[in-house]
């Protein structure tokens, strides 16, 4: 059951926050006349609910568990909440050339990451034939979907959504202020994935600060090395995602490894950006796209990003060689010994940004 709370932030906006997916989220809104608080709260409430009862692989009867259980060419009937990211992962998998898969799981497990990650087992690596038959379970090819249902033609094969599921939950809480109750201005934040719409409590437009990826820094310790403020166009929504590997990483043999493996060579990542931010058309894809990007060395990514032309924000080492890319780099912001390097996209939504 997702725990909600709610306080008066100001005379016209609320603020709610509570749990799910395993992580926080955070709403603040414009509160319209005549709405029933309780009733957004509730209506809030039970769509998280079905999509955890669709996408949690926490739950032993969502469908994602049923299907994950279920033996090959079985069918089972998915609901329009997995329909939409399952086409969400689908797009996001064919145009990064496999970085993103949500049938990666058993790499991660046969790497043994977890929230954590160590040097230990860079020292000790799975074996070239433990690698390959997890590999061979890695397939989102196998995944077919028909209709209202979806099986697989692999035995083994699983599906995983956590890299998308906080994205589009934060899309259909987003939904619900806007479709169900007209709200117009609004921040929905779930576990760093975030909507915003309009204007904050201060009649300005919504700013969402990035993080410099500093290893081992906790939310009191966090410092800010870039902002993306929403469009003044009032009727503009944004959609951001944010991936870094800084919170779970080591180095071993003077390379940083992410817990993030890279599902088209069973390997974890070394040489990926830190951090990518990603603004797309939803959260769900922004969310995606920002794991696919950190599944890549860094300068694939960036090259990924700019043929994809999506808007995209790296943050580097200010020392990396960015020589092929100097025309997209060449207004990049340096503080530090960070950079942030973006996509010609991600400048131009940033074009009116505050200094």
């Amino acid at each position: 059951m997702v725990s909600l709370s709610a306080c008066q932030q100001t005379p016209d906006y609320n603020y709610l926050t509570g749990e799910t997916m395993g992580t926080s989220y955070h709403i603040s809104y414009q509160l319209p006349e005549d709405v029933d608080e309780a009733a957004i709260q509730a209506s809030i409430d039970e769509r998280l609910k079905q999509i955890n009862d669709s996408m949690s692989t926490y739950q032993s009867d969502s469908t994602i568990s049923r299907f994950n259980r279920l033996n090959k060419n079985t069918p089972i009937t998915i609901d329009a909440d997995f329909s939409r990211v399952l086409d969400v992962s689908k797009i996001v998998y064919e145009q990064s050339g496999g970085a993103f898969d949500p049938t990666v799981m058993p790499l991660v497990e046969t790497w043994g990451f977890g929230s954590t990650m160590t040097v230990e087992r860079l020292q000790s690596p799975p074996t070239a034939l433990e690698i390959a038959q997890a590999k061979a379970l890695v397939d989102f090819e196998s995944i077919i979907k028909k209709d209202q249902t979806v099986s697989k033609t692999k035995d083994g094969v699983e599906l995983d959504f956590s890299a998308v599921a906080k994205g589009y939950g934060v899309d259909v809480i987003a939904d619900v202020l806007r479709e169900d109750y007209q709200i117009r201005n609004y921040m929905v934040e779930i576990g760093g994935e975030i909507s915003t719409s309009g204007v904050n409590n201060q009649q300005q437009p919504w700013q969402i600060a990035i993080d410099a990826p500093i290893e081992g820094s906790t939310v009191s310790e966090r410092q800010t090395i870039s902002a993306i403020r929403q469009p003044k166009n009032t009727a503009t929504q944004m959609h951001l995602a944010t991936s870094g590997n800084y919170r779970n990483s080591v180095i071993f043999d003077g390379k940083r490894y992410s817990h993030t493996i890279d599902p088209t060579t069973g390997k974890p990542i070394a040489g990926g950006a830190p951090s990518v931010t990603v603004a797309a058309d939803s959260v769900a894809l922004a969310d995606a796209w920002a794991t696919a990007l950190t599944a890549m060395p860094y300068q694939q990514a960036l090259d990924v990003a700019q043929k994809q032309n999506l808007a995209a924000m790296f943050v580097v080492l200010a020392d990396t060689d960015n020589d092929s890319d100097k025309k997209t780099i060449k207004d990049a912001d340096n503080i530090g010994k960070w950079q942030v390097v973006q996509t010609p996209a991600m400048q131009a939504l940033r074009a009116d940004k505050p200094l």
